[in-house]
């Protein structure tokens, strides 16, 4: 039987690596994700499961899987200049997991080659330095209609089932990498604002997905270095606050339209937290957090272990 050492939920924002440090906003995030480092480097696990989202990289609207699991093969796509390339994947385990889900009746999709973003690259970089063999479970967070919040938290709580009945005496570490509030332009394609060639690309970006990509990216990039970007530094406390309890139901009561009107569009990404919470099933002892406007996002960063 497997065991499970630990949870870490870190926020993640492109801008985080993409602009150089100078000392300014975002000090109090890069230093406390460095403690974090040290502190799984202390745990050492011998596998991690990271839980992440795809920023339409890899998952469009031709088909958009609720939950995409990694078996065999990974690779980090490159996006905003993070890792591109292999990932080590811990598919023993990966196997295991996907047989537990299905044992609780997950269906979840299934690749034997899954292609992640900075959603699920920048937090296992963080956490890991790509040290440790990683399980990665993407979530969709990004395209209305999304999996319910109490949907998410009882796959959190299989997933903690199907690693600790995992064959082996592996020390797993679950990351999970999203979030906090931040806001962003619409995805939904039955949302008029989301029109012409834009609307197709998210149905049919799958084709050529670095051709997307590279129309995308300047439109996100000029989002960076605001200091007036929207963040509700406040809802994000409030969340970290929720996660030192067993108990998320009072994350799970405000539904999908009062997270979003709380958190902004990406906030939807705490859905990772959730799932990573719930099959942790520990409290949170120590958190940081740095309202980081200049990134577009609230970064925070909970474990359920000291740091």
């Amino acid at each position: 039987m497997s065991e499970i050492v630990g949870f870490a939920g870190m926020s993640h924002s492109p801008f985080a690596t993409l602009l150089p440090f100078t000392g300014g906003p975002g000090g109090r995030f890069l230093s406390d994700a460095a403690r974090v480092a040290r502190a799984v480097t202390a745990l050492a696990p011998d596998a991690v499961v990271v839980i992440g989202p795809d920023h339409f990289h890899a998952n469009f609207y031709d088909q958009m899987p609720p939950f995409v699991l990694g078996v065999e093969k990974a690779t980090a796509f490159g996006d905003f200049g993070s890792f591109s390339g292999e990932l080590p994947v811990a598919a023993p385990l990966a196997w295991a997991v996907r047989d537990g889900l299905d044992e609780a009746g997950f269906d979840v999709s299934l690749s034997y080659a899954l292609t992640v973003d900075h959603g699920v690259v920048q937090s296992y970089e963080m956490t890991t330095g790509f040290s440790v063999p990683l399980v990665p479970l993407v979530l969709n967070t990004a395209a209305p209609p999304l999996p319910s919040l109490a949907r998410c938290v009882a796959l959190g709580k299989a997933l903690g089932e199907a690693i600790r009945r995992a064959p082996g005496d592996e020390r797993v570490l679950i990351v999970a990498s999203g979030g906090l509030s931040h806001w962003l332009p619409s995805n939904d394609p039955r949302d008029p604002s989301v029109a012409g060639e834009r609307r197709d690309s998210l149905i049919h970006g799958r084709k050529d997905a670095r051709a997307f990509a590279a129309v995308r990216e300047p439109r996100v990039r000029a989002m960076a270095g605001n200091p007036e970007a929207p963040v509700n530094a406040s809802w994000d406390q409030w969340f970290l606050r929720q996660l030192y309890s067993r108990d998320l139901s009072p994350i799970v009561a405000l539904g999908h339209e009062k997270l979003e009107h709380e958190a902004g569009s990406g906030g939807h990404e705490v859905r990772t937290w959730l799932v990573g919470h719930a099959a942790a099933g520990l409290p949170l002892v120590w958190d940081s957090y740095e309202p980081v406007p200049e990134w577009i996002t609230g970064m925070g960063i909970g474990t359920t272990f000291a740091v």
